[in-house]
């Protein structure tokens, strides 16, 4: 089965960024907007229980984070995603390394750059057009992210929170 690990930021920016992904996004219906600390992984499920418990003592060695959105931006010319940048904190940085270490498969295949995805698959005009009207825009949000959530992928696609682990720092 298909994991992963993501942070949600508050209902203020999820709508922000869904009033953009509603029109250029595709995966608007599958998952709701977020921060991706691991990308997707495969994991047999008689494995999770232990990949929670492994979750659960990361989130108790690190304590919440503040989510800072300063821009959009994009992956181009790469792709032609768009985002709101979030500002790469140590913390958010240490729990993306945490995350990313030999027990939950290894280091990510793409260099971290923390955000929120409020656009992809676009043709190469519209993504030209949209970016430069996004940039004018812009974007300034603060808040405390305290929680990170185990996901799964559902057979429609779609995903859905596996778990959720509060960040507390406790064991520090």
């Amino acid at each position: 089965m298909k994991y992963g690990v993501a942070a949600f930021p508050s209902k203020k920016l999820q709508d922000i960024a869904n009033s953009y992904r509603k029109r250029y996004d595709p995966h608007y219906e599958l998952i709701t907007p977020h921060m991706t600390l691991k990308d997707p992984f495969e994991v047999d499920a008689s494995q999770i229980k232990e990949m929670a418990a492994e979750m659960r003592n990361i989130a108790s060695r690190h304590k919440p984070f503040k989510l800072h959105a300063t821009r959009v931006s994009t992956f181009s010319p790469v792709n032609t995603t768009l985002y709101f940048k979030v500002e790469p904190t140590a913390e958010i940085k240490g729990l993306h390394e945490d995350l990313n270490s030999d027990f939950f498969g290894g280091t990510s295949k793409h260099s971290f750059i923390p955000h929120i995805t409020i656009g992809q698959k676009l043709s190469d005009t519209e993504h030209a057009d949209v970016y430069g009207q996004l940039k004018m825009a812009g974007i300034d949000h603060e808040e405390i992210i305290d929680r990170v959530h185990l996901l799964y992928q559902l057979e429609d696609g779609s995903w859905t929170v596996y778990e959720t682990f509060r960040l507390t720092g406790d064991d520090q």
